[in-house]
């Protein structure tokens, strides 16, 4: 696939970017190389090969959830500021 400088200067304007001279020539050379090696890439045959999100083998790293008992009211406010009953007290921010 050859990309034309028009094509690069589309995209240039689609990404409100402005180009000189130099950089659409540069781009334009650049752009046209990514796209013929995928172009090259198109061509093997991956029919028999299964799609993988990872390179080598994942597994899951987290713990079992499990349900515990809560540290309680009284542990969750120990350290409060302020407080009234079993509620932190914070600012009024609303009039």
């Amino acid at each position: 696939m050859k990309i034309t400088r028009t094509d690069v200067e589309h995209v240039a304007r689609l990404a409100r970017l402005e180009l000189s001279d130099q950089e659409a020539e540069t781009f334009t050379g650049q752009m046209d190389a990514i796209l013929s090696y995928v172009e090259k890439l198109n061509e093997l045959d991956t029919g028999g090969i299964v799609p993988t999100s990872h390179a080598v083998p994942m597994e899951n790293s987290f713990r079992d959830d499990v349900a515990r008992p809560g540290i309680g009211v009284e542990a969750a406010l120990a350290n409060a500021p302020d407080r009234v009953g079993s509620f932190y007290r914070v600012p009024k921010v609303i009039e």
